[in-house]
């Protein structure tokens, strides 16, 4: 068993992770109850907290599938901890997607865990490993989405309801950026077992700048158009209104003034 090979140590929830954890849990009861004087600096922690929980799972499902696919030193390495100091770019893996949702309300995806290919026999176990992290996203955005589609949510508090579509349209966006057939990100991870080698080497040079570049295209109004309108049919079909999300990044954004824009439920 690939397990086997992993010392407990390798396997323990970093206190990180679990301080990370705290704060999420902390802040939600905060945005939840009313109980911050500033309820838009609650969510702003909330949702920051909530969406690095959601990094470090999934970098983690990348490398608990690359462990379980032949990789045996994915656990020296650390990242089954959960810890995400513990990653190979821990800017570009938590830093930098978190000043993305800032500057643009964008999930955009991180940098991952480095994984040792040449150990993992099998392409469908190659294209595994790359599916993981967005699959992740996508559950992490059915968990957030099922108040709403459930229509669980009568008497929530209206702060922690906009507070979660944000969370919710973050996770949508992560997954759909994630899944993107561009060297550097997880779809293009997942086609590149199966293309041909000279196809591989070709693009293998645009893979530590293809984040970017799907960055600068997202700032085209164009572009940016497009693909919000398909992140909001995907919410709305969920039961999650453009309005709430709209109020969530608002309240997200707190140093700004929203004028009682978002004052009342939609």
């Amino acid at each position: 068993m690939t397990t086997a090979a992993t010392r407990r140590s390798d396997r323990r929830v970093s206190p990180v992770f679990l301080g990370i954890l705290a704060v999420t849990a902390v802040t939600g009861w905060a945005t939840w109850t009313g109980f911050a004087d500033q309820p838009g600096f609650a969510v702003f922690l909330f949702v920051t907290a909530a969406w690095i929980v959601s990094l470090c799972l999934h970098e983690y499902a990348h490398a608990r599938t690359a462990l379980h696919s032949g990789d045996i030193s994915i656990g020296a390495k650390g990242y089954l901890t959960l810890n995400p100091l513990k990653y190979t770019h821990a800017l570009l893996s938590i830093v930098l997607p978190v000043v993305f949702v800032i500057m643009g309300g964008i999930g955009l995806p991180g940098g991952a865990v480095f994984i040792e290919r040449g150990r993992i026999r099998g392409r469908w176990r190659h294209s595994l490993i790359s599916a993981a992290g967005p699959l992740t996203n996508v559950l992490f955005a059915a968990v957030c989405t099922a108040p709403f589609w459930l229509d669980a949510l009568d008497g929530v508090p209206v702060h922690f309801r906009y507070a979660l579509a944000f969370l919710a349209l973050l996770q949508v966006t992560a997954a759909i950026l994630n899944f993107l057939p561009v060297p550097g990100l997880d779809g293009y991870g997942v086609l590149e077992p199966w293309l041909s080698h000279g196809f591989r080497r070709q693009v293998e040079p645009l893979a530590p700048f293809g984040l970017l570049i799907v960055f600068a295209l997202l700032w085209l109004p164009a572009v940016n158009g497009v693909f919000f309108d398909v992140v909001h049919s995907i919410l709305s079909a969920l039961g999650i209104h453009e309005f709430e999300t709209y109020c969530g990044l608002e309240l997200f954004r707190f140093w700004q003034d929203t004028n009682g824009r978002c004052s009342v439920v939609a």
